[in-house]
């Protein structure tokens, strides 16, 4: 048994949890890049604030410091800190006040004294004295004070060091210098961003999951749609639409997808008007095949007269059978490109005056007048002389046989940029073509389909295909305010040879 979860929902959930997973992983990436980044803001400004806090911080202490090196009285007070009559202490006894007096206000961090070539003298770690020199460099938040940044036991510290007077100092030193562990400074602020971080990175996660899932629900369900419609079309509902529109990819997407379908259904539609056409034309011929053969074979026809007309137009309609297989034929071989040319310059005059002498006898016969207009300048076409002649054949044998009768058909030849053009006019009768139809297959002006005039409508459609196959294009428009016919084609003109070089003339004989 089946698991009962449709193939198209299976496939959409498929796609949606692809989504869903890509959206996290970049969300998940985009967090981390940004948490790395705020953090190494962060820790900057920590570092700065602290930094400015010891900044001010070292004056005070600088206070503290003064204050304990002068010498203690018997009643265990400090003599007067005046420069005339401070006692400076002895050296053990200042730095044992400093460590228990001063120190532990410190709040953890690190006092040191340096003297005047910023060697430490006096260090409250007890770890780097007359080891380690401290660079000093001026501070720009707080004036009179030296900042530092310095490693004291393989360990980053930050600091801030004021300066003064060594001849009252027990230690001769000359800046008092506060520090304190770079890496303490970065931890607090490390934890502090951490539990923030975690915070809105958990909110934006949430946040951004909802809006993917949106997404992928927005994306998905047109995707599903045309995935839908386009099994429609294979199963032969070609009518299907999904009418999806708008300027993003889905949007040209649904749109792209009923151009096609409308392209499809078009095309079945042509395809079965073929069919249908094909079946018309060959069931006319082919019935009176029948009709008469039968009767040649009967012996019904009483007398030879009969018996003769009978075979002529047995021959007729089978010599029609044929010509319209040839056309189909030939058709199918343009469409797809399979048709051999043999494109060279062919005098499109001369061409033309041969096609008219063709027609001329049949012209004469319904009163038409040929009137042909060439200038001498035309330079030839470049075309396959067997397929340009047919091509002409088809739009003057056209001509004749549906213009007006008593009127003249004009036939005009003229070359522009583009090429040269020959434009072949005929008043129109009381069938108007479509110009936008007439080269489909089979069409006629005539609703009734009248063969009178012989043909099956397949020359104009071989015509297009054939001035396609040469570069050229064929088309036809109804003048203005005239009830005249215009077929244009417009063929490439030949390259022109190049000029033939004089020869050289030979030298004098000498005299």
């Amino acid at each position: 048994m089946g698991s009962g979860v449709p193939a198209g929902a299976g496939r959409q959930l498929t796609l949606r949890i692809r989504l869903l997973a890509a959206a996290a992983g970049i969300v998940i990436v985009s967090l981390l890049l940004a948490g790395a980044l705020t953090w190494l803001l962060v820790r900057d400004l920590v570092v700065q604030n602290v930094q400015e806090q010891m900044d001010r911080g070292v004056l005070s202490v600088k206070d503290h410091v003064k204050h304990q090196e002068c010498a203690t009285l018997p009643l265990g007070l400090v003599s007067n800190p005046g420069p005339a009559n401070c006692k400076l202490d002895p050296p053990a006894e200042f730095e044992d006040r400093l460590q228990a007096r001063v120190v532990p206000t410190l709040s953890g961090n690190r006092l040191l004294l340096l003297r005047a070539d910023r060697m430490i003298v006096w260090d409250s770690s007890n770890k780097e004295m007359f080891i380690s020199v401290i660079p000093l460099t001026p501070s720009k938040r707080v004036a009179g004070v030296d900042e530092t940044r310095t490693a004291l036991g393989g360990q980053a510290y930050i600091g801030a060091a004021v300066k003064i007077d060594p001849k009252r100092n027990p230690l001769g030193a000359t800046y008092i210098v506060l520090a304190q562990p770079e890496e303490f400074v970065v931890t607090a602020a490390t934890w502090d961003l951490a539990t923030r971080l975690l915070e809105a990175g958990g909110a934006a996660l949430i946040v951004a999951m909802l809006l993917i899932l949106f997404i992928s629900r927005s994306l998905t369900r047109p995707l599903t749609q045309l995935a839908a419609a386009a099994e429609d079309i294979a199963a032969g509902n070609y009518s299907r639409r999904v009418r999806i529109h708008g300027s993003d990819e889905i949007g040209m997407l649904g749109t792209a997808f009923d151009r096609m379908a409308e392209a499809v259904e078009r095309a079945r539609k042509i395809q079965r008007e073929f069919l249908a056409n094909v079946s018309h034309e060959l069931k006319t011929p082919l019935t009176s095949l029948i009709g008469f053969s039968q009767a040649l074979i009967d012996g019904s026809l009483q007398n030879e007269a009969e018996r003769q007309r009978a075979a002529t137009i047995v021959h007729e309609e089978s010599e029609r059978v044929l010509r319209m297989a040839q056309e189909l034929l030939d058709l199918a071989r343009v469409e797809a490109g399979s048709i051999s040319m043999h494109i060279t310059a062919v005098d499109l005059g001369g061409m033309l005056d041969q096609e008219l002498e063709l027609v001329r006898r049949r012209a004469v016969k319904r009163r038409l007048e040929l009137n042909l207009s060439f200038p001498p300048s035309i330079p030839p076409v470049a075309a396959d002389p067997e397929r340009l002649h047919q091509i002409l054949d088809n739009l003057v044998d056209n001509a004749v046989k549906y213009a007006l009768e008593g009127t003249a058909i004009q036939i005009t030849a003229l070359s522009n940029v583009s090429g040269v053009e020959v434009v072949v006019a005929n008043a129109m009768g009381v069938h108007r073509p479509d110009p936008q139809r007439l080269f489909e297959r089979f069409y006629r002006a005539d609703p009734s389909r009248s063969q009178a005039a012989g043909g099956v409508g397949l020359g104009l459609a071989i015509s297009k295909e054939l001035a396609a196959a040469m570069r050229g294009k064929l088309w036809a428009d109804i003048a203005k305010d005239q009830d005249v016919l215009r077929i244009h084609l417009l063929l490439p003109a030949a390259a022109k040879p190049a000029p033939a070089e004089e020869p050289m003339p030979l030298p004098a004989p000498p005299p």
